[in-house]
């Protein structure tokens, strides 16, 4: 099935030079219709950010998060498949098209996974953000309706109807958007697939593990509410205030919290 394909890489100050390869990759192995950068409060110390003319870059001033980039991204395509990877380039461009591939095959959701059996790590992260990356995919399997070995890895395609449904019920401007996202499909009951991708860690990564780590720990905890919402659970609609804003209704130039837009 050949259908088209978007691509948006949230970017907060990453190095140019390895961006733009990392574009060209994926211009010359997956060969979208679009290539979107959605890149958050850019230096003003005068870095040269070019990018390729094929590329759309949109830029926004303040920082506004991984979901928040990746929603207003999503939200400028067009395409039949929706994609984004993140700006370091950690899961090569051949990988991201498996990825794409499963969401052809299937529809729904695909998930890049680091800590699949059949992944290829080319190099590890350090120890502490491994154990706390393994303790929260641990805890998430026990949490959520999807069953998967990794949840945050950078690399995620969701057919485009699929994505018309839970945009809705996405809220998390954060690190979290991607467990958030996992967790509202499945509690929807779309087909969510893990993808094994090849992976390398890239120095310069924006995620703190303890800061960045709380904030993840209390976004899961918020994901699994709301996907209980979405299966009318009477326990969790006893404690929903109802007062939440979806990152879809939100005015995308009004302040927000500021979240990572990096890969983990």
């Amino acid at each position: 099935m050949s259908n088209s394909v978007g691509v948006v890489v949230p970017a907060y100050r990453p190095d140019p030079d390895r961006l733009r390869s990392y574009l060209r990759a994926l211009r010359e192995t997956v060969a979208p219709e679009t290539i979107r950068v959605e890149l958050d409060a850019p230096d003003p110390g005068g870095v040269d950010f070019s990018l390729p003319q094929w590329v759309d870059v949109d830029v926004s001033r303040r920082r506004r998060g991984k979901g928040g980039a990746i929603t207003d991204g999503f939200e400028a395509l067009s395409t039949d498949v929706l994609v984004f990877a993140d700006a370091d380039g950690a899961t090569p461009a051949s990988s991201l098209a498996a990825v794409i591939d499963a969401v052809r095959a299937d529809g729904g959701l695909a998930v890049g996974s680091r800590r699949h059996p059949e992944a290829s790590i080319r190099s590890h992260q350090t120890f502490a953000r491994r154990f706390l990356g393994d303790g929260f995919a641990w805890i998430a399997r026990r949490l959520l309706d999807a069953q998967l070995y990794d949840y945050q890895c950078g690399a995620k395609a969701i057919d485009a109807t699929v994505w018309q449904a839970v945009r809705p019920h996405l809220y998390e401007p954060g690190f979290a958007w991607d467990i958030e996202l996992v967790a509202v499909t499945a509690a929807m009951e779309y087909p969510v697939a893990e993808v094994p991708v090849t992976w390398e860690d890239q120095p310069g990564s924006t995620v703190s593990p303890v800061r960045d780590g709380l904030a993840m720990a209390q976004g899961l905890l918020v994901a699994r509410h709301r996907a209980r919402l979405l299966r009318n659970d009477r326990l969790h609609r006893l404690f929903d205030s109802g007062d939440d804003t979806a990152l879809v209704d939100r005015d995308p130039h009004s302040a927000d919290e500021p979240g990572g837009v990096d890969g983990e």
